[in-house]
């Protein structure tokens, strides 16, 4: 079967050119000039001003599945991610039970399989039910099919724990991805500890909390070689450190989140608790530090985090509200419009964060390319038409996100994974 994408603007090997993709069966078969191909196609996909390029990748998805289906299922996180342009994403392992075993992270490859609609890559945790001490078996996890570990939403307590995590993911060859948080520095806090923490009356975390663990686990990092990997960096302290870091040989990488590189401590009003999550919102000044930290390389990649919950799970009250917003299916559409568009940073730029470099990093060497021979998965945007985001458009159960209601350039029109449509865009 052959399919034909033409007179689109195509996002190749880093550059956009006006070309034509030609897919058969499963895969990219050829790339070229608008009118290049000739032929009876089974289907012929009209890209005319419209945005063609490879599925974006996002390394960090909460799925829920087993454990809190009531939140979100393999099945709907997937069709969320598609929604929102993603081909391949990385599930993290903070379900019930963890896939902290061989046989369970075998079991969470076979689903996500049989029951995605796009690319699942699965992590393993990094302790036995992703609490205490008891370090998993890091080669055995591997064989199974994870392709990192993490404990996120924990951060590793114990030094001692995460030099043996580190050395044991080391010679696995596994990527360690920590959600960096002491929690002796929290103090029960429910967002950043700042003048508008003050304000507001409510508990803060000093954002130390972050940084800190940053430092020890940059030390053991380099100590062990380990691929250390930091998800949803925030604030200007880790960023400042990562940037010295990679200066000084050590392997680490880091991904910021959407609602951290657009959003401050500054949009929280202490009842609409869709601003609440964890890490929490930082201040203007670690914001400014994020967005000067994908312009220079500190930032490897964006991340969306994506976290549904219930609607209980989210009541006003912002000390009781779960951590957490959705981020699949809003998160290439915000960036943007707040960031192209403004001219902060350029669209080949957000691409390569959003493609290449995660896939890179994180050797997923089927993804984040769209070029002859790769897997057919891709994503169609339109940059050109404004759209409002809609709960009612969502495929995704959670509806957790400040971003409802925003007006932004660059809907998904369509996304393919190996050749097949798997999201379309409704015709008005």
């Amino acid at each position: 079967m052959q399919t034909l994408i033409q007179n689109g603007t195509v996002y190749t090997n880093g550059q956009l050119i006006p070309a034509d993709v030609l897919i058969t069966d499963q895969t990219i078969s050829a790339i070229g000039a608008h009118g290049a191909f000739h032929g009876n196609y089974d289907h012929v996909i009209d890209a005319t001003n419209q945005l063609v390029t490879p599925g974006l990748v996002d390394v960090h998805v909460h799925y829920r599945d087993p454990g809190q289906t009531q939140k979100e299922t393999i099945k709907t996180g997937s069709k969320a991610a598609a929604h929102g342009g993603f081909t391949t994403v990385g599930a993290m392992p903070n379900l019930d039970p963890a896939p902290d075993t061989p046989e369970r992270v075998a079991n969470m490859v076979k689903r996500n399989q049989n029951e995605g609609v796009v690319h699942i890559e699965q992590f393993a945790t990094i302790t036995t039910g992703r609490k205490g001490d008891e370090l998993v078996d890091f080669a055995g996890v591997k064989k199974a099919g994870a392709f990192a570990v993490s404990n996120d939403g924990s951060g590793v307590q114990t030094a001692g724990t995460m030099y043996q995590a580190m050395a044991g993911a080391a010679k696995a060859g596994l990527p360690l991805a920590a959600h960096v948080e002491d929690n002796s520095l929290l103090f029960g806090g429910v967002m950043t500890e700042s003048d508008r923490s003050k304000e507001l009356g409510l508990p803060g975390a000093p954002s130390v909390s972050e940084s800190s663990q940053v430092a020890r686990d940059l030390v053991l990092a380099k100590a062990t070689g380990v691929h250390y990997h930091i998800c949803h960096v925030s604030t200007k302290e880790s960023i400042a450190m990562v940037r010295f870091a990679k200066q000084q040989g050590v392997h680490v990488t880091c991904e910021a989140s959407p609602h951290h590189l657009l959003l401050s401590v500054n949009d929280i009003n202490g009842k609409d608790t869709n601003y609440k999550m964890n890490p929490p919102l930082r201040t203007e000044a670690d914001r400014q530090a994020l967005i000067d930290g994908l312009k220079d390389g500190t930032v490897d990649m964006i991340a969306t985090d994506h976290a549904p919950h219930t609607v209980e799970d989210k009541p006003a009250d912002f000390t009781k509200a779960a951590n957490g917003i959705t981020g699949s299916e809003t998160a290439f559409c915000e960036l943007y419009t707040k960031l192209v568009k403004t001219g902060i940073i350029s669209l080949t730029k957000l691409l390569d964060l959003m493609t290449a470099k995660p896939a890179d990093l994180f050797n997923l060497h089927n993804a984040g390319h769209l070029e002859p021979g790769k897997p057919a998965d891709i994503a169609i945007f339109d940059l050109n038409n404004a759209t409002t985001i809609q709960e009612a458009d969502y495929e995704s159960k959670g509806i957790n996100t400040p971003f409802t209601g925003d007006r932004v350039f660059g809907a998904t029109v369509m996304t393919l994974v190996d050749g097949q449509v798997v999201y379309q865009r409704k015709e008005d």
